[in-house]
């Protein structure tokens, strides 16, 4: 009678050879995760402190000044802390769509068409991703200055809507998400260029667009420095802006924390929304099936 020999499949093998090694990189993502969650379960838990309790009980336990220290920062300047709210959506809001739309447009040319200078274009743009935005800031104050905006709103928004990295991921992104064959039989069918873009590539550049739309709304909603150096208008001001001037002023007045720890838990709000409403977009291979074999 033959012996009989008991394998284990191949793949349980690799998983035990691994040994403890395995646990280095769930290690180091668990410790990134803390690292970044750390300041936003303090502020989360510092909101809810009232002035008493934020700087006699230094710990994680709950607080019981949520509810005034609510109504302390919407009465604060006769709600003023909503038109920095409103002032930020409509910055971040109308900013990200108007890059996107320019940076989706941009992208497709460029990754589709061929037409002299497109490489100069390109290499242009990814110079200009390694140009801080600081080293900017000053130029466009004197540009706009000159064509008497600064200290408007348009100050704030037509600096983002012409964005090299997100051209460059919407480039990136077309490359490889619309087959070129795709585009010829639309061609072939008597389809014209406007509609290629509108029916075939823009389903497909989907995924793409809600990851450059989310970079340049987060990015836009924490810009500190732009509209700092924009704008002199408080009414004006973005939320970044507004709660640094409670901070500023919170050097004499010691009772400002609270709003200023306040106001930066409800910013934090819209973006948290925003990502959990906005992630069912991020899908892979919506072309599938598009091109039938």
């Amino acid at each position: 009678m033959a012996a009989t020999t008991l394998t284990r499949p191949a793949s349980h093998v690799r998983a035990g050879a691994r040994g403890p090694l395995g646990l280095v990189p769930t290690g180091v993502l668990v410790l990134g995760a803390v690292y970044t969650l750390f300041p936003v379960s303090w502020v989360l838990v510092a909101a809810t402190k009232s002035k008493a309790e934020l700087f006699s009980t230094p710990t994680f336990a709950p607080g019981t000044g949520l509810l005034s220290n609510l109504s302390d920062l919407f009465a604060y300047r006769d709600g003023v802390f909503w038109l920095w709210l409103l002032n930020t959506a409509l910055y971040a809001g109308g900013g990200a769509v108007l890059s996107t739309a320019v940076s989706c447009v941009s992208g497709y040319a460029l990754a589709t068409y061929r037409f002299p200078g497109r490489n100069l274009i390109f290499n242009l743009l990814i110079g200009g991703i390694l140009v801080p935005a600081v080293v900017l800031a000053i130029p466009q104050y004197l540009l706009f200055s000159k064509a008497g905006l600064a200290g408007t709103y348009w100050s704030v928004l037509l600096p983002n809507v012409l964005h090299p990295y997100s051209i460059y991921l919407a480039r990136i992104y077309a490359q490889a998400a619309i087959p070129g064959s795709l585009l010829e039989a639309g061609r072939l069918d008597g389809a014209g260029e406007l509609r290629l873009f509108r029916r075939v590539a823009l389903p497909m550049l989907t995924p793409g667009l809600v990851t450059i739309f989310l970079f340049q709304f987060v990015a836009i909603w924490n810009n500190f420095l732009l509209p700092f150096i924009m704008l002199g208008d408080d009414h004006r001001f973005p939320l970044t802006v507004g709660l640094y001037t409670l901070l500023a002023a919170g050097a004499n007045q010691p009772s400002l924390y609270n709003l200023i720890i306040t106001g930066t838990m409800l910013s934090l709000i819209p973006l948290i929304a925003l990502f959990l409403t906005m992630q069912r977009y991020w899908r892979t291979d919506l072309s599938s099936g598009s091109v039938k074999s």
